[in-house]
Order: C-alpha cells, then sequence, then structure tokens
C-alpha cells in the first residue's frame, strides 16, 4: 500500500516554505502515523461550499497554506478575466474602474489571521482587497460584494462547526456563493500552483501603502442595515398599541458575528426590550459555552432559556457564529420553552410575509414566487399554493437558493418573497445572495410582536397552520463519521441503497424512489418481484428520467402512505443526513407516525452505516 502522505509529510517537516510554528506542530505528530496520514492523505477539498477543514499543519487542513493556495487561484483566475486590469492600466496610462475583493471573518481561531493572509495576496496580485475592519456576518459579506462593485468575495468561517474548525466561503460577482462551474475553475487554477512556493504575497504595510488595502467598517455596515429594515412589513400597526415597547426578546450571537447588528436592527426597529445573554455576548473562539454553537439544538439555548424565564421574556433568538442560521425558542401558554425546528420557522415566516403582502395588496399576481430545497418540509408547497404564488424547488445549499433567485427575480420575470431550507437558513429580499441571520431575526420578532398584539403565541400561529393544511412533521437525523473510513462507511451506505433499491423500510413500502445523481425515478420499486435479484426489481419497476441542469448526491424516497425521506452526504461536515416528512389528520397522529417512520428508516440505514 502507497504511503506517498509519509512523503509528502516530510517535505512539510524539512522544507523551508513552511514556518517554523507549523514545523514544530509537525514534528510532535513524528511517531503517529494515523495522525499524519490524515493530515496528508490528500489535499482538503474545495468543493461548491468552498474549505472546510480541521485548523492545524498539513494538506488535508485549515491553514495559512491551503488558504493561501486557494488564493493565489482566485488571484489568477480573476487576473485571467480582467479583474487585475486597474493597476496594469494605470501602467499603461489607460483609465480602468478599480475592481477588487471583499473580506470578511468569524471570530474562530486564525480567522483574523486567515483574512489577512487572503488581503495580503489579493494585494500582491495587484487586485484591491477590502478588508473588514473587525469580524462580521456573512450575509454582510454577500452584501459587501456588490455594494462596492467587487469581482469577487471571501468569508472566512466554518459556520456552526465545533470551535476546532475552520472555513474559507468564495463569493462571485453576484454576491452569491460561486457557482458549481466556478467552483471548479478556481480549484483548477490552485492545482496548478507547484506547492506553496508560488503564492505571492506582500506585507499590510505595502498593501495599505499602494492603495491596494482598504479597510472597510461602518460606511457598509450602515447601507446594510438601511436596506435590512426596509424589509419590516407590520411595524406602523404593531407600534400603535404599544406592543413594540412591551414585549420582551431574549437575543444571543453564541459568541459569534451577529450582536451588534442584529441588536442595532430590533432597537432601531422600536424593540426596547432586547435582552443578550451575557455570558454568549463577547466573541469567544472557542464557544465555552456550548457543546456546539448550532441554533438548531436546545442544547445552545440553555443560558438563554435560563435568562429568559428569569425575566419572563416572550421569545429567544439565536445566531450562529457567522450569523447566517438562526434558531428560535417561544414561551408557551403553559410557561415552558419550546425550541422550533428550523422547517416551523420556515413556515411561519413564509405564512407571515405572504400574509402581509397579500393584505397590502403586494403580491405580484402569476409573478410572485418562493425558493426551497428539495430536502425541506412539504408544507412550505401547501402554503405557497394557498396564497397563489410560484414554489421552487432546488438542490440543498443556498447558493441553489439564490441562483433561482437571481435567474428568475434579476434576469426573469418573476418576484422574490421568501427562501428557506430546514437547516435554519431563511432569507427576504434580493440584495443579500446568501441565508441572513439579521434579515431573519428582525422579522421573527417582528412576527413575535404581531401574534403578540392579537394575543397569540407562536404555538398559536403555528397550530393555525396545521389546521389550515394538515399536521405535517418533519425531522432531520445526522450521522457523523470522521475520516478516511467515516468517508468510506458514508458512500458504501450511499451505493448500497442505489444497487439494492429496498422495496421497504420496516414495513413502509416504497413508491418512488428519485436519484438526483443518476436522474433516475424508480416507481414502484420492487413491487411484483418474486426474487431478491436486483435484475428482477429492476424489471418490476417503472425507470424514467428527470431533466436535471446539475446533479448532486441525494436519494428521495416516497412511501406509499405519502411518508418521505431524503438522504444525503453533507457538503462540509463528516456526516450523513437523513431527512423525513410525515402527515396526518392529528397532530398526535403525525408524532406517532414520524417517530415509527424514523424508526423503521434508521434500522436499515445504520446497518449499512455499521455493520
Amino acid at each position: 500500500m502507497s504511503k506517498q502522505f509519509l512523503a509528502t509529510y516530510r517535505q512539510w517537516l524539512e522544507s523551508n516554505e513552511f514556518d517554523e510554528e507549523t514545523q514544530a506542530e509537525l514534528r510532535a505528530i513524528e511517531h503517529d502515523e494515523k495522525d499524519i496520514e490524515d493530515r496528508f492523505y490528500k489535499e482538503l477539498d474545495f468543493g461548491t461550499a468552498g474549505l472546510r477543514g480541521v485548523i492545524g499543519a498539513g494538506t488535508n487542513r485549515m491553514n495559512i497554506y491551503t488558504v493561501g493556495k486557494v488564493t493565489q487561484g482566485l488571484c489568477d483566475m480573476l487576473n485571467d478575466a480582467g479583474a487585475g486590469a486597474a493597476p496594469k492600466a494605470a501602467e499603461s496610462g489607460q483609465a480602468c474602474a478599480p475592481v477588487g475583493v471583499a473580506i470578511a471573518y468569524d471570530p474562530r481561531h486564525k480567522s483574523a489571521e486567515f483574512a489577512m493572509e487572503c488581503a495580503r495576496i489579493i494585494a500582491a496580485n495587484g487586485i484591491r482587497a477590502y478588508l473588514f475592519e473587525d469580524i462580521r456576518p456573512t450575509p454582510e459579506l454577500s452584501f459587501a460584494v456588490r455594494h462596492l462593485g467587487c469581482a469577487a468575495g471571501i468569508m472566512i468561517t466554518a459556520s456552526h462547526n465545533p470551535s476546532r474548525y475552520n472555513g474559507y466561503k468564495a463569493y462571485g460577482a453576484d454576491g452569491a456563493q460561486m457557482s458549481v462551474e466556478d467552483s471548479d475553475r478556481l480549484a483548477g487554477y490552485a492545482a496548478r500552483l507547484d506547492g506553496y512556493a508560488g503564492i505571492r504575497k506582500i506585507s499590510a504595510e505595502e498593501a495599505r501603502a499602494s492603495g491596494l488595502l482598504a479597510i472597510i467598517g461602518a460606511d457598509v455596515d450602515d447601507a446594510y442595515v438601511g436596506e435590512v429594515k426596509k424589509l419590516s412589513l407590520r411595524l406602523p400597526e404593531i407600534a400603535a398599541d404599544g406592543t413594540l415597547s412591551r414585549i420582551k426578546v431574549v437575543y444571543t450571537p453564541i459568541h459569534g458575528t451577529g450582536n451588534i447588528l442584529v441588536r442595532r436592527v430590533l432597537h432601531e426597529n422600536g424593540f426596547l426590550n432586547v435582552l443578550t445573554v451575557p455570558e454568549q455576548e463577547l466573541p469567544d473562539p472557542e464557544f465555552s459555552t456550548v457543546a456546539s454553537p448550532n441554533p438548531e439544538y436546545r442544547e445552545a439555548f440553555e443560558m438563554a432559556i435560563a435568562l429568559a424565564a428569569s425575566e419572563n421574556v416572550d421569545i429567544i433568538i439565536g445566531s450562529d457564529p457567522d450569523c447566517d442560521r438562526i434558531g428560535v425558542v417561544y414561551r408557551s401558554r403553559s410557561g415552558a420553552y419550546e425550541v422550533l425546528t428550523g422547517n416551523q420557522i420556515g413556515c411561519l415566516l413564509m405564512e407571515y410575509i405572504l400574509a402581509a403582502k397579500k393584505e397590502a395588496g403586494a403580491l405580484a399576481a402569476g409573478r410572485s414566487f418562493v425558493v426551497k430545497s428539495i430536502v425541506t418540509t412539504k408544507l412550505a408547497n401547501q402554503i405557497a399554493e394557498r396564497y397563489g404564488v410560484g414554489i421552487h424547488e432546488v438542490y440543498t445549499g443556498f447558493k441553489y437558493i439564490c441562483k433561482t433567485v437571481k435567474d428568475v427575480d434579476e434576469f426573469g420575470d418573476g418576484e422574490f418573497e421568501f427562501g428557506f431550507e430546514e437547516s435554519n437558513g431563511y432569507l427576504a429580499g434580493t440584495f443579500v445572495r446568501d441565508k441572513d441571520g439579521v434579515i431573519a431575526s428582525m422579522l421573527i420578532a417582528e412576527m413575535a410582536a404581531w401574534y403578540a398584539s392579537r394575543g397569540k403565541t407562536f404555538a398559536d400561529a403555528l397550530n393555525e397552520i396545521f389546521d389550515n393544511y394538515g399536521y405535517t412533521m418533519d425531522d432531520v437525523v445526522s450521522y457523523t463519521l470522521e475520516g478516511i473510513e467515516g468517508l468510506g462507511r458514508i458512500q458504501s451506505a450511499m451505493d448500497a441503497l442505489r444497487s439494492g433499491r429496498p422495496e421497504d423500510f420496516g414495513g413502509f413500502r416504497v413508491s418512488v424512489c428519485k436519484d438526483y445523481l443518476t436522474g433516475e425515478v424508480i416507481e414502484a420499486v420492487g413491487r411484483g418481484a418474486a426474487s431478491d435479484d436486483g435484475a428482477a426489481k429492476a424489471a418490476a419497476a417503472a425507470v424514467s428520467r428527470m431533466e436535471l441542469p446539475e446533479t448532486s448526491n441525494v436519494l428521495a424516497y416516497q412511501m406509499a402512505d405519502g411518508s418521505v425521506f431524503q438522504i444525503r452526504p453533507s457538503g462540509t461536515e463528516p456526516k450523513i443526513k437523513v431527512y423525513y416528512g410525515v402527515t396526518d389528520a392529528t397532530r398526535e397522529g403525525a408524532e406517532k407516525l414520524l417517530k415509527e417512520f424514523i424508526g423503521a428508516v434508521a434500522s436499515v440505514i445504520e446497518k449499512l452505516l455499521y455493520e
């Protein structure tokens, strides 16, 4: 068996390309071949979501060398496309508009260092770097790219991953995460570099002196906040009866970037009773008060719930470290604090936005549309249908949602109203091209105040949705399998499902299976087959094809009773995720059915993953 990783390790250990801190870290693991293998068996993948990995020394780690290589590739790509034309044109006496790259970062370990490294490399390549003065949310970076007229953007973040991770998101001139084509092109440019010696960079002082490094802050903040506030829907009505000054909100940034901007927007909109969790208010790269800084889970809200209970607070909002996702906890009539799922938040917001716009006569007949991912609740489809707006379903990942917004709203004849995915990402408006926790926090607080002004809680609002559309229950189960072995098990499980074509999962019979990797739609899988032979199953199934603009490693199953689940490997974490959805006439029935369905499917999936 080849052990090329050992040769690569030795090169890093001995070459003068790498600094002493890096080599000291590598010397410390000299006798740990398994750790060496994990660090060097491959280069950290630059996928459609950019880079994401554990911080440390090695080709399969986040460090200034892996970050630098991709940034140099980005510069080469932009210069080949003319983005570096400004300094070249100046040298030849020709006039040319300056073009640049906006850079933002979150409070994680090494984030500020990685961001400055990017700025130094960009400047050395003759492209202006616009670097935020301090930590900022991901959605503001998306906004800044178009606001400043940049050719690209970089966000240094690992979103809600544990503290040992960091990441690098690349954005195009449209303010959205790079398309698959552009991501592949960027990866190709980075791969052309012979090691790390080809990375060009200058000092920060040189970059500033040459005018190729600009520090940005309050001006962009003000412009962004101004656009966010324009998305408010019912503030005058709510303010008229004093609800805004009475309702209490607890907000926690979970040690991340959202604190200043979220609180500012709420304050300027008239929310006078916004409390923050003191222990979680300031940036902390360790996220030391939580096991994981993920607002999807109740564990991230324990301190916020304790504060809310002591202060008699109605609603809790929390954002992840880069403030692109939010979670919500509400106080029920019994006084208990309940966590809303990502799907529930999305459906509440969709209902609220569409209802408010319909009342105002602001829905564009035949043109208004919403967007959701294929793994997001089907309840959204029913809400859209009721209001007569179109709905587009896309692959998981907000880049696909924003591409649809761009194609249909900006270049088509549609009018975008709202987009969301089940993993707590939401967007209204078109000035940001990514999920936005600042916008979502503002709309959630406004929605809570609206219902409070009518004597209702989020529980009442959710029950009204269920009464109108049926009791739809959704859940997501994730399996974490790290390292080379974990990656192999995930891929083997997906391969086994594709080749085996299960005809049922613990008594839940498959009606339709959609394979978004091959484009196949397999109906009545296995029905009528008298053998376990694969050929017999294929003959018993009606197979057609989907027309897909792109492929994705997703399998979607619909059962004979209408229950559905989708399974896909995560693109950003060492996980495989299973998304469940059921509908029943009553809440109790839906809860019981969901539990049974998850158990039946999990028994098959877990056998494939662990045996």
